[in-house]
């Protein structure tokens, strides 16, 4: 017989019977009616037996080779930051199988470990690696020490009322309390402020809190630092301002009511927002289950539920979070901490339906009361579909901080999704990338945002920490698909600076079949210019998907250099122009991104049209733009004043406007057709698009269109200073009177 079906038998005697333990834990995560209903269960519920199943072979194995609690040395990615990441995840399971299972070799084994770990700690000062502003004694970083806490805390209540008092005394005395000390009083430039960092040090404080029933550590993780505790403001790792809080001002509460948006959009982008969501929704949980009372789940309306279904829908068809501000790409809600979030927010959350199939998906539930009822209900099938949907999710604490859209259309292989970036500068991973986007189909990127310059505890690659070239490369402008002046960076790439301004929303309307639409300004990334984007996803049944129509203006009080890149990935197929191959390649600059581009070829388009046509995926695309016959047409990569190879060596495209005060660029980007490399045919290998033009652009408007092969042509007008949805407008344009009410008027082709 498997151990499993020895558990499940087991299960249920012991949910017929009384508990081995009279006990008042579990009571954190895992709970005594979840366990008891576990139990019960385990048998009917395929998904929970699975999640079982993996926490036994995953344990089982590692109990086999002993324990391992060595003294702290490397950094992220080196053999003891991963042992004791290894270790708290071990622990944290153990103590849960004890609890289903009633093997007393897994509270052993938690005991052990922790009697180690309560040997060690007393005997540690900072961490040897003297990297951070904020230095742990297990790992490198406070951040990492907090999240050994929150998960180590679900052990330590697994395991609690097996262990004598003793035992208990001895491990609150040398381990957790020292520890949950070090994380906040002594580190307030750690705990004491909003961000990511701090909302892992309130939990990992409240958890174990509430776990030793320590109300003075549960004060400090709801409101944070007393004012005495705080010595002075701090600089961060990059140089920036840490602002610290007392009385209140920090906290749980804190980072709750500043690091999200009314719609759940949280500030750092999706990336960092899937990062926090566990210790956010982890100590949630703990507070639902010991404090019921303050009813988290209802609190600023619903905040986190909206959190987690906002965080869903920024990710692409395949489920993977647009990359934006510092983020390492093919990160996705397959990841654990998404897992967690996905079974708590729909057993707290009024069980939408809809967050099943992503359970579904992640093919794994939480062993607690929130995983049996994900569980449940997918053996019921309750099960829908998860719509995806397009949104305008606004940004700052009060929603008032510019927004970050995205428009969706098609289905299956016809899917194309586009990212807007109209959002503040997102603290210190922010990106100087105002006005910027990115697009994605069913097969992913088509215009890539590159991310951050990292490769996460890959030790051979500074530890697994950000790269120098982050700074230099990924944050700068040039880097991103938006409008770059002289060659410099929004904001001068200043955090400070960009910190104190964001984007302006103008209007946007997913409402309509054929068209969905966005537009947003920015006035402050540079003095006295003011920028202007709309980006137009269309729908037609005369294209083989959606097209994007990106129409931006950029008017100056002086005469500059406009370069709008779009980066690419795959093979160059074609272009309608000629251009010059470049024999030898420098670097185009010694600053703001430009020392690490080469420049590779050059050209100009003697039409107002040109034409990129590549290839990436088996999928060919194109993208044609308005441009002037003075207008340079440039053909660059990434890679220069790389020694290290920290970059990846990836294309753009760069229109070149120089020396004007007002300018407009007009493109249209087109996905078609494919290639079969079995039969070696190509379909629909070139583009429909045979011409973009801009028609008008006064201060009031801008009017634009684009015709297919066939001669069908479509229009759109803007008006550029009065969005309001009532107010009239008329235009004429060619020799034709136009009217319409609102922000926009498109004309599609009949």
């Amino acid at each position: 017989m498997s151990k499993l079906k020895t558990y499940i038998l087991l299960g249920l005697l012991l949910a017929t019977s009384s508990c081995v333990f009279s006990q008042s834990h579990p009571k954190l995560i895992l709970t005594q009616k979840g366990v008891t209903e576990i139990r019960a269960h385990l048998s009917e519920l395929p998904m929970l037996q699975s999640s079982l199943q993996k926490s036994i072979d995953f344990v089982d194995a590692e109990m086999e080779k002993g324990i391992d609690v060595p003294v702290p040395k490397d950094m992220a990615g080196g053999y003891t930051h991963n042992r004791h990441k290894k270790n708290y995840l071990l622990m944290q399971k153990a103590g849960v199988l004890f609890q289903i299972t009633q093997e007393e070799k897994y509270a052993v084994y938690v005991r052990d470990m922790l009697m180690e770990y309560a040997k060690m700690y007393p005997t540690l000062g900072l961490h040897p690696a003297n990297r951070s502003y904020a230095p742990g004694k297990i790992f490198w970083q406070n951040l990492n020490d907090a999240n050994w806490l929150v998960y180590t805390s679900q052990a330590y209540d697994c395991v609690y009322d097996w262990l004598s008092s003793k035992e208990r005394k001895k491990l609150e005395k040398n381990l957790f309390r020292p520890f949950a000390d070090h994380l906040s009083v002594d580190s307030p430039q750690f705990y004491n402020r909003v961000h990511n960092h701090s909302t892992w040090g309130n939990a990992a404080v409240g958890m174990i809190g509430f776990v030793m029933n320590d109300q003075e550590l549960i004060d400090r993780a709801f409101y944070g630092l007393k004012s005495d505790n705080i010595k002075a403001d701090q600089k961060d790792n990059d140089g920036g301002l840490i602002k610290m809080q007392g009385d209140g001002k920090a906290g749980f509460f804190a980072q709750l009511d500043h690091l999200f948006s009314p719609d759940g959009y949280y500030t750092e982008g999706p990336y960092y927002q899937r990062y926090a969501m566990y210790p956010f929704v982890m100590f949630a949980e703990a507070i639902e289950n010991c404090k019921p009372e303050v009813k988290i789940f209802e609190y600023r309306d619903g905040l986190l539920i909206k959190a987690v279904k906002t965080l869903l829908n920024l990710t692409d068809v395949n489920g993977l979070f647009f990359p934006i501000n510092d983020a390492q790409k093919g990160m996705s809600y397959l990841s654990r901490e998404l897992v967690s979030s996905v079974d708590i927010i729909y057993h707290f959350g009024g069980q939408d339906s809809g967050l099943l199939s992503v359970a579904e998906k992640q093919g794994q539930v939480m062993l607690d009361d929130t995983g049996l009822s994900v569980a449940m209900a997918i053996k019921e099938g309750k099960q829908t579909a998860y719509q995806k949907k397009s949104a305008n999710y606004k940004d700052g604490a009060s929603g008032t901080e510019g927004a970050l859209g995205i428009l969706r259309a098609g289905e299956g292989d016809k899917e194309v999704c586009l990212v807007m970036k109209n959002t503040s500068q997102g603290m210190g991973h922010g990106h100087f990338d105002k006005l910027s986007f990115s697009l994605y189909d069913d097969m992913g990127e088509v215009l890539p945002d590159y991310g951050c310059a990292r490769y996460v505890n890959i030790e051979q690659k500074f530890g697994g920490g950000y790269l120098h070239e982050n700074n230099t490369w990924a944050k700068q402008t040039v880097a991103h698909n938006t409008l770059v002046v002289d060659r410099i960076s929004h904001f001068g790439g200043s955090t400070d600076t960009g910190n104190e301004f964001h984007s302006d929303p103008y209007f946007f309307d997913a409402s309509h079949e054929n068209i969905q639409i966005i537009s947003a300004k920015e006035n402050n990334a540079y003095p006295g210019v003011e920028m202007h984007r709309t980006l137009a996803l269309i729908t037609d049944k005369r294209f083989e998907k959606p097209l994007v129509l990106d129409v931006f203006r950029v008017n100056s009080e002086v005469e500059n250099q406009y370069e709008l890149p779009y980066h690419f990935l795959g093979q160059v197929l074609s272009t309608n122009y000629k251009y010059d191959v470049l024999e030898t390649l420098t670097k185009m600059g010694e600053s703001n991104g430009y020392q690490h581009l080469r420049l590779e070829a050059k050209g100009q388009s003697k039409s107002n049209n040109a034409k990129l046509s590549w290839f990436v995926n088996d999928r060919f695309y194109s993208l044609t733009t308005y441009v002037n016959p003075e207008d340079e047409l440039l053909f660059v990569r990434s890679g220069a004043t790389d020694p290290n190879y920290n970059l990846r060596r990836e294309p753009a495209f760069v229109i070149q406007k120089n020396k004007q005060k007002n300018a407009v660029f007009v493109s249209v980007v087109e996905a078609h057709g494919n290639y079969d490399r079995v039969t070696e045919f190509a379909n629909n290998a070139f583009s429909s698009i045979s011409k973009v033009n801009l028609l008008v652009n006064t201060d009031e408007y801008t009017a634009v269109s684009f015709q297919d092969i066939k001669e069908n042509k479509w229009m759109l007008i803007l008006a550029n200073k009065d969005a309001r949805k009532e107010n009239k407008h008329q235009l004429k344009v060619n020799g034709l009177n136009y009217e319409w009410t609102g922000a926009y008027h498109f004309i599609s082709a009949q």
